[in-house]
């Protein structure tokens, strides 16, 4: 499996009239063409200042970011970046809230408004098109900002904690149901999270950062048999804990040299 993205030596400072906070040192790692990559570490290692340098929202100070090989800055990949909160438009229907990256893009042509009701039908939302976001459920709501980004036909996909906002029971039905969607289509992710069992229940891989500054500590392969494909499956599986524990020792490791 070729690497879809590579990152390398990467680092970044913020800087402020109290002085310079390096957030990030020397990150390297890649992400397999059609993998899905989970990132964990203590608050405030820099997982979400990972992926705005990744989506090109800021630039690094160090290293470097590939697509394919090239410079992300020269790339002309797609790179889709769904966030903690939906972001509908109340103002406009379930369609519309879709469709409006494409018609911001001048894409919206009729074969894309098929695609559009096609996955909307797919995905559960067939009968809300024309419903304003708050007549829509957490997960539904999640659900459609999923088909949003999805209709740009991203080369990459940023998942930056996007279920934290759902209630417990909704966040667990909605991770199911996002990650599968996600695999069946066979997109390159890469997930933020703070919560270790939703890394081990989506991840092919756990990328672990340690305290700020953020560093590799370790990546963790995740394997788990075919009857177990599904997050809410893998929860159940007898490996689960065991991943659950190493993942627990790397993060408490780095607290105790840290506190």
């Amino acid at each position: 499996m070729k690497e879809k993205l590579q990152v390398k030596d990467l680092s970044y400072s913020y800087h402020e009239l109290s002085g310079e906070t390096l957030a990030l040192s020397h990150i390297s790692f890649e992400v397999r063409d059609g993998e899905f990559l989970a990132v964990v570490g203590p608050s405030g290692c820099g997982k979400s200042t990972l992926l705005s340098l990744l989506c090109g929202l800021l630039e690094p100070e160090e290293g470097a970011v590939l697509i394919d090989g090239i410079p992300r800055e020269e790339s002309s990949a797609v790179i889709g970046y769904m966030l903690q909160r939906d972001h509908l438009f109340e103002w406009r229907t379930v369609f519309s809230n879709v469709s409006l990256g494409l018609e911001i893009q001048k894409r919206l042509d009729d074969t894309a408004r098929k695609e559009l009701h096609q996955m909307l039908e797919t995905y559960g939302l067939g009968a809300f098109q024309d419903s304003r976001p708050s007549q829509l459920s957490g997960g539904m709501r999640q659900r459609a900002a999923l088909i949003r980004t999805l209709a740009l036909k991203p080369d990459i996909l940023l998942l930056d904690e996007p279920f934290s906002a759902l209630d417990y029971q909704t966040r667990l039905s909605v991770c199911d149901d996002i990650s599968s969607i996600l695999r069946t289509r066979r997109k390159t992710a890469l997930l933020i999270t703070h919560d270790l069992s939703e890394a081990i229940s989506v991840a092919d891989r756990i990328l672990v950062l340690s305290g700020r500054p953020g560093r590799v500590k370790t990546i963790l392969n995740v394997e788990f048999a075919r009857e177990y494909d599904r997050p809410l499956a893998r929860r159940n599986a007898p490996e689960f804990s065991a991943y659950f524990n190493q993942l627990w020792k790397e993060l408490r490791t780095d607290e105790d040299q840290t506190g």
